[in-house]
């Protein structure tokens, strides 16, 4: 199951950081079809955010086809992402890279902002 961690100085509006955690864990492959998200109380609980936050953000969800409520049963994937599993050994590689950013001084935003940089020079021009 996801765990929601928020960043409440990131400038990133809650539910949008709950739909884009959703999806990383849906491209990752920590959330596959039929596995159930946690309830919005579980993530209030969690996170001490606004329920009405949670809900927004599972709806969006579930616009984008993504997941689907089932009524008193939950909010349940309907569809992955994942095409890199989580062991994959590009994974195991970029685990290496982040290790050696930070052991080299980094911290997370300098390894973000380089790992960002990289990925605009490679992708120019392509939809996100």
């Amino acid at each position: 199951m996801v765990e929601y961690r928020i960043d409440r100085h990131s400038g990133v509006a809650t539910y949008v950081q709950i739909v884009q955690q959703t999806k990383q864990a849906l491209r990752l492959g920590m959330l596959e079809p039929g596995d159930r998200l946690p309830t919005a109380r579980e993530v209030v609980e969690a996170t001490a955010i606004n329920p009405n936050t949670v809900l927004k953000a599972y709806r969006e969800l579930e616009r984008e086809g993504l997941v689907e409520a089932r009524r008193g049963l939950g909010t349940f994937v309907r569809k992955g992402l994942s095409i890199t599993p989580a062991d994959s050994p590009l994974r195991l590689e970029l685990d290496d890279w982040a290790e050696r950013a930070r052991d080299a001084g980094l911290d997370r935003d300098d390894i973000a902002a380089l790992f960002t940089a990289v990925l605009e020079k490679h992708f120019q021009g392509e939809p996100s």
